[in-house]
């Protein structure tokens, strides 16, 4: 019996005490939490910090030329002309940003804003540029988003931020082109995701109608997709601690910062194109945008199309369905 006691009081003193317990409890939270923390740090930087190297103007116009042949003299023309021009405005906090314009070659009222994508840049959009200003005639203004091109900022803003440069923009082209403009904002990518983010806000007259190309229902979708795919991560927790650390960071979350929301309080009229197989920013996203938007609206799936080459598999149809898109909200069109 002795033996018994002297043996379960050894047993008990080899036990850990409940605050021993408590503090290894603690110590292994902050570990896990620290690891999270550095994880959204992580995701964050490599998203919204992306790697755009050194923006050199003559190579990204070499990139359109190698991308879209058919536009080589058409640029050239442009460039030679000395009709590629730079302007510069202070966004609201404070940030100088840059684009591009091109007055059409017959005085018109009619422009075009067209909004770039992800680590791309202005410049990357002459190919939706040759359309409307060498096809339809119209006045071109293309803007560098935040962080991209040879606009400033530390971060992208993936579309959410942008819209409010991008209202901007609108206002400095309507009085930059006679100020009685007749305007289309046409976004491929995160700029098409960036338009039916402006498309919700109170938007001046001059905008008549949007056009959107292979943009995203959400942030956090595309987000959510992302890690899913190349990481096989579900968004628990990981998206969630990177979208709250967002939010403190840099004034927004990856949920607000939704296109799906915005197209619901759209008035204006919108043109929705999607590549059959678009597998970045999944096709299925159009669908629910488009059946978001309130009506006028109008929807082309273009067949075997992959992400953001809609226009280059399909350059005369792409051309047509915008030309027919405008015809019903631009006057004398």
């Amino acid at each position: 019996m002795d033996f018994v006691r002297q043996n379960n009081k050894n047993t008990s003193k080899a036990s850990p005490s409940p605050s021993w317990r408590k503090i290894a409890l603690v110590f292994f939270i902050i570990v896990i939490l620290m690891g999270l923390i550095g994880s959204s740090e992580y995701m964050i930087h490599v998203a919204l910090q992306p790697e755009v190297g050194e923006y050199i103007e003559q190579d990204r116009i070499n990139n359109y030329r190698n991308d879209y042949g058919f536009g080589s003299p058409w640029i050239d023309s442009i460039l030679a002309a000395g009709g590629l021009r730079d302007t510069f405005l202070v966004n609201r906090k404070g940030e100088r940003m840059h684009a591009y314009y091109v007055y059409a070659d017959s005085l018109t009222n009619k422009t075009a804003v067209l909004v770039h994508g992800y680590t791309d840049c202005a410049i990357k959009m002459l190919f939706i540029g040759y359309l409307y200003h060498h096809d339809l005639g119209f006045n071109l203004l293309l803007p560098d988003l935040h962080y991209h091109g040879l606009s400033e900022g530390k971060y992208v803003q993936m579309g959410w931020l942008d819209r409010l440069d991008v209202l901007q923009w609108i206002e400095f082209a309507d009085s930059l082109f006679g100020g009685n403009t007749q305007m289309v904002v046409h976004g491929v990518s995160m700029g098409a995701a960036t338009t039916m983010m402006l498309s919700g806000e109170d938007v001046p007259e001059c905008v008549r109608c949007y056009v959107e190309d292979c943009g995203y229902t959400s942030v956090w979708d595309e987000f959510a997709g992302e890690i899913r795919n190349q990481f096989g991560l579900p968004s628990f927790p990981l998206l969630y601690a990177a979208s709250a650390l967002c939010k403190v960071q840099l004034g927004w979350s990856f949920g607000e910062a939704s296109s799906l929301r915005q197209v619901e309080k759209c008035k204006r009229p919108m043109l929705f194109i999607h590549g059959e197989k678009d597998d970045y920013v999944p096709t299925e996203m159009v669908y629910r945008l488009y059946e978001a938007k309130p009506q006028p609206k109008a929807l082309w799936i273009a067949l075997g199309s992959a992400h953001a080459l809609s226009y280059r598999d399909h350059p005369e149809e792409y051309s047509l369905r915008v030309r027919q898109f405008l015809s019903g909200y631009l006057d004398d069109f």
